[in-house]
């Protein structure tokens, strides 16, 4: 499923801006979970380095963020900003400390809905900060944000720190597409485009997350002009992801697609799509900056 993302009837269009001719189809390949865990981290470095992968996003404030800054070598990598922590026996928690953003056992909320009702924006501001400081102080060349769980996208008060940030620091942002902004009430990518923040025009959002292979599969046979955005989370198989992750499964699968010379790589040129990372998203954003554009 690809929601489109028309941005309001401006032109010239991203794809043109970014030097192609507005009938090109431009992906972006993200793998997310950086850092999660070391079976993520060689998962997500080989989708970078031997496959299809463009681009990914570390989770800074897990146990394994470290071990990803020590393996970076320069790719198009942004910050998973991170408010909860989904799974029952491993466990991640702030890197501030922050008092409203711990639940009963130490560790970050496992919902969205547990944040929403108990975070303190203040607290939230502060950790997201934190978060893209310690990731530019570890060495990455940070490229863009985006927001696990879609926490910070899908309510109006912590999307405003997830807008202020990338204005911030000058990053582009992941953006679920125009059908969400009708779904939830506010219209997010209306107010990112006002405030000069770049965003993709088009996003392939996976039932349950992970395992995206067949989700992206079909989406490419449609896909639409523009920027698209498709997300992964690859990791090899190991006893502790196994262990860890009930998802286990899907994530290898995202890996095993992402390299395999038969999988994502086959299907993008069998269908004349382009790959692009965040970064080129984000030398538009830099360069519309500098030059006043509108």
């Amino acid at each position: 499923m690809t929601t489109a993302d028309p941005v309001g009837g401006g032109t010239p269009t991203l794809a043109e801006r970014l030097g192609h001719e507005p009938s090109t189809r431009l992906l972006i390949v993200n793998c997310d979970d950086l850092g999660s865990s070391y079976a993520a981290n060689v998962g997500v470095y080989e989708a970078l380095r031997d496959g299809a992968a463009t681009s990914a996003t570390l989770m800074v404030p897990c146990p394994w963020a470290r071990g990803a800054a020590a393996e970076y070598r320069g790719e198009d990598v942004g910050v998973h900003l991170t408010l909860n922590a989904e799974w029952d026996l491993y466990r991640w928690a702030p890197i501030t400390q922050a008092p409203s953003l711990l639940d009963g056992d130490g560790g970050f909320p496992r919902t969205v809905t547990d944040v929403w009702e108990h975070a303190d924006l203040d607290e939230v501001r502060r950790e997201c900060r934190a978060q893209v400081e310690r990731a530019i102080f570890w060495g990455f060349d940070v490229s863009h944000l985006d927001s696990h769980m879609g926490t910070l996208q899908l309510r109006p008060e912590f999307f405003d720190v997830y807008l202020d940030l990338a204005d911030e620091f000058g990053l582009p942002l992941r953006l679920s597409g125009a059908s969400t902004e009708r779904l939830i009430g506010f219209p997010f990518r209306q107010l990112a485009a006002e405030r000069g923040v770049v965003f993709p025009d088009n996003f392939v959002y996976v039932t349950g997350g992970v395992g995206s292979r067949e989700v992206v599969d079909e989406a490419l046979s449609g896909l639409e002009p523009g920027v698209t955005e498709a997300y992964f989370h690859p990791a090899v198989d190991t006893p502790e992801l196994r262990a860890m992750s009930p998802d286990a499964q899907g994530r290898v699968d995202d890996h095993d697609y992402l390299v395999a010379p038969d999988g994502l790589a086959a299907s993008v040129e069998r269908h004349g799509v382009h790959l692009i990372g965040y970064r080129e998203l984000r030398e538009v954003m830099s360069s519309r900056r500098v030059t006043g554009a509108s």
